[in-house]
């Protein structure tokens, strides 16, 4: 591809993007080698990372177009795991980007079929009193993908048992916020597992941190 092509590639910032998160969540320990991937929804679908490449290696004119109804363009195919990116979208509104990682802690909580239970306030960053570990299925399939969504029913991460986490959100970046999270949370969970199991917090105070967390951060200063 010459450099006048390259320049006019559909949605080249968003692909940039894609190239960039993947690089990252390599770069943070959240996933190794070329397994995971990451995709971000456009108006005629989503684009996701190529399969099989190393993430060192992709461009942005490598990533994949993807359509609806799993047609796509380009000369690579698409990862694997587009059916649970594409099914995902089309569940919810509020996505528009996609992370999976094999995180090591995550994927140690999926290998024993377990999710994350409440035993810290910050679970709630997932979108619910708990983070759910979806059951087993081969990887690529339909019936991974329709157990990843029901998974994600009200929340915006899972585990996927015995194979990894996915986190999804209203943008790349918050995606991979996500992602460094559940990561995190994984870990610590693993941790106090082997004291023995940790505590949990009530319904009713995740329910009040999943309120606090509807407007946490920077907020608009009301005039005096």
């Amino acid at each position: 591809m010459s450099f006048l092509e390259l320049t006019h590639v559909p949605d080249r910032a968003l692909r940039e993007d894609v190239v960039r998160t993947s690089l990252k969540m390599n770069a943070l320990g959240i996933n190794q080698g070329k397994s995971g991937n990451v995709s971000v929804r456009t108006d005629s679908g989503f684009l996701v990372t190529p399969t099989g490449v190393p993430y060192e290696d992709m461009t942005p004119a490598g990533i994949v177009a993807m359509q609806m109804d799993g047609n796509f363009e380009g000369d690579l195919l698409p990862s694997s795991e587009w059916r649970f990116h594409r099914d995902i979208y089309a569940a919810r509104a509020d996505v528009h980007a996609i992370v999976h990682t094999h995180a090591c802690f995550a994927t140690t909580l999926a290998c024993m079929d377990r999710g994350i239970p409440p035993f810290h306030y910050m679970v709630a960053i997932a979108g619910g009193k708990d983070i759910r570990c979806a059951p087993y299925a081969t990887f690529g399939t339909q019936e991974l993908s329709d157990h990843a969504v029901a998974a994600l029913e009200g929340r915006n991460a899972c585990l996927l048992s015995h194979h990894g986490m996915i986190a999804c959100s209203a943008s790349l970046d918050k995606a991979l916020v996500v992602a460094v999270e559940v990561e995190a949370l994984s870990r610590m969970y693993w941790q106090a597992l082997q004291i023995g199991e940790p505590a949990l917090l009530p319904d009713a105070e995740m329910a009040n941190v999943l309120e606090k967390f509807s407007s946490y951060g920077q907020q608009p200063i009301a005039p005096k």
